[in-house]
């Protein structure tokens, strides 16, 4: 309860909350209020924003304003899951690495280094490439999460590194707890504020993982997305014809959402590091 009203304290928690939540809520109840129609077409390519159709068209004729929350509520999803994926492994990894130490932290940090060496978004577009069918959001949450762990698990690993040597850990070695045991209810319990901001981190690099791949023509099949969105509004030459409806909206979007996300982390990092509030 202190920690929440430590969090409610900060500027950047409560705006970039606030900035946060909305966006979900327009995800999710928006589509009771207005009819979400992204297969038919409703008129004229590019018709201009007004009316009955907020946001206008796209270059087919549809709902530019369906097509955004469909396709926000596509990269929250794929934000999220790709989040849990990252955060799982990366933490599991580094708390397993930091408390073994010797040979398991050395090859665990080699791994993670060698993952490190080649870039997130190189793998992710050749693996995207060679998928001639298949691509839905699920697999490219996957592929984003399970590329993008290493640097939550060097972050983690310091952190367990750090706890191992405490005199609770050696009373629970002492009393036979099995290392299962103790990394479950002796360590991770103590790093629980500080693997949630990696979770908000890995969130945000979903999104914007997504957004990237799929701006270039390798995102999801047959799905919309805010990524997917960019990518046609530029195939159709959105920006010669002037139609900034076509992809101001979904930036926008992809903007606040890691804005947000950012304020958020930054402001529950002042909160569970004392070093940072002094």
């Amino acid at each position: 309860m202190k920690i929440l009203k430590n969090l409610l304290k900060s500027p950047f928690f409560v705006i970039g909350m606030g900035l946060f939540l909305g966006t979900i809520l327009l995800a999710l109840f928006a589509p009771l209020f207005y009819h979400i129609d992204i297969h038919s077409r409703v008129g004229a390519a590019y018709m201009n924003p007004g009316g009955k159709y907020l946001l206008g068209t796209d270059h087919m004729g549809i709902d530019m304003f369906s097509l955004l929350l469909e396709g926000l509520r596509s990269s929250l999803y794929v934000g999220f899951m790709a989040g849990i994926i990252a955060t799982v492994i990366g933490t599991s990894l580094g708390v397993y690495a930091g408390f073994k130490g010797g040979w398991v932290d050395d090859f665990i940090t080699m791994v993670t280094n060698l993952f490190i060496v080649i870039p997130q978004f190189v793998i992710l577009i050749l693996v995207s490439a060679s998928m001639k069918e298949g691509r839905s959001l699920s697999l490219i949450a996957f592929l984003i999460g399970l590329t993008g762990w290493t640097w939550s698990a060097r972050a983690v690993r310091a952190q367990a590194a750090s706890l191992k040597s405490r005199d609770h850990i050696s009373l629970a070695k002492v009393n036979g707890v099995k290392t299962v045991g103790i990394l479950l209810l002796h360590i991770l319990p103590y790093l629980m504020s500080y693997v949630f901001m990696v979770f908000i981190m890995q969130t945000a690099s979903g999104i914007l993982s997504e957004a990237s791949i799929s701006m270039i023509g390798l995102g999801p099949f047959d799905t919309v997305s805010l990524g997917t969105i960019l990518n046609q509004a530029m195939r159709s030459e959105a920006l010669t014809d002037g139609a900034w409806w076509a992809f101001i909206p979904a930036m926008i979007l992809v903007t606040i959402i890691s804005f947000a996300l950012y304020l958020i982390n930054t402001s529950m990092e002042g909160v569970f590091n004392p070093r940072l509030r002094k």
